[in-house]
């Protein structure tokens, strides 16, 4: 019989919670503070999604100073652990590939920047297509007003030609075109100062033929950060918005109960029939981001979950 668990299911940092669901267990990954022995990653178990096992950190640090957002995927018997390094070279945060061949790690880095014609690259999402095809969603900086775009961070899509290459032919997935979407008024970036606006991890679910993709709006330390989507026929895109309009339309602060929600991941319930949101969000007191859950559904040809939520709920199935 399914449980009941209350937010945050796990009580130390855990910002953008990356979950594997691998041989009847739950892998989380996150952004946190490194371990004493310089390992990056804090990595978690659990059988349910309710209670969670620490089993330590999961990368060894390639070089570099921060660390953030780790993915994994599972293909033909390893896993690769797609993130972002800041430090290395001297660069800005890039994107590079580990590998391992257990879900725990040790993950070793294989000298691979996936993008490195970008100054600045963050938040890789690997996504496997029915077919079997690999694509990566990441977020990248843009510098042009077009449009209703607005100047900042935004996601694209590429094929991966394997998992440790992408085709270098990455297509526009979604920009910020929002005001909720504002990271920070008049912020210094490459030389200039601008109204930066951000959207970011992104996380695809495939509903009814169609791709949705999830994306974190606005500036991850304030109320404004939540969670939408934009919808296409392909993996590739084109993109399109939800006829909804504006808006966090998934999660966004509960005020006086949970602060900025999101940079969220899917997974299955145990028995494989209920989606389930993974998300970080600040307590009120903004002492640290902590992961959380809830479940995911589907009404009217659109995704909606009750959360964020912060008291007693039924558990997964």
């Amino acid at each position: 019989m399914p449980g009941t668990y209350t937010n945050p299911v796990y009580h130390d940092t855990m910002a953008d919670p990356f979950v594997l669901r691998h041989e009847g267990h739950y892998y989380a990954y996150g952004t946190a503070p490194a371990a004493a022995d310089g390992k990056c990653f804090p990595v978690l178990r659990s059988p349910d999604l309710i209670g969670w096992e620490p089993l330590g950190h999961a990368l060894v640090a390639p070089g570099g100073n921060d660390f953030w957002a780790p993915e994994v995927a599972f293909n033909e018997g390893r896993f690769y652990m797609y993130y972002s390094a800041q430090g290395i070279d001297g660069c800005d945060h890039q994107l590079r590939v580990a590998v391992s061949d257990r879900p725990e790690g040790p993950f070793l880095d294989t000298g691979r920047k996936l993008v490195p014609d970008q100054p600045f690259s963050i938040d890789a999402h690997p996504f496997r297509d029915q077919d079997g095809q690999w694509y990566l969603y990441y977020s990248v900086d843009f510098l042009e007003l077009e449009g209703d775009h607005r100047v900042g961070t935004g996601i694209v899509v590429d094929r991966m030609l394997d998992m440790l290459t992408l085709a270098g032919e990455p297509r526009l997935a979604v920009r910020p075109h929002a005001d909720w979407h504002l990271f920070l008024k008049q912020r210094s970036m490459y030389g200039k100062v601008y109204d930066w606006h951000t959207v970011e991890g992104p996380a695809v679910q495939r509903h009814a033929g169609r791709y949705y993709l999830f994306y974190s709006g606005g500036a991850w330390e304030r109320e404004n950060y939540g969670v939408s989507y934009v919808v296409a026929d392909h993996p590739l895109g084109p993109f399109t918005r939800p006829d909804e309009g504006g808006g966090a339309l998934l999660i966004r602060t509960a005020p006086g109960r949970v602060i900025g929600p999101g940079h969220n991941s899917f997974t299955l319930s145990p028995d494989g029939t209920q989606t389930w949101i993974v998300y970080h969000a600040w307590d009120v007191a903004r002492t640290a981001r902590r992961m959380c859950i809830d479940r995911m559904a589907w009404q009217d040809g659109r995704p909606r979950t009750a959360g964020p939520t912060w008291d007693e709920q039924p558990g997964p199935a």
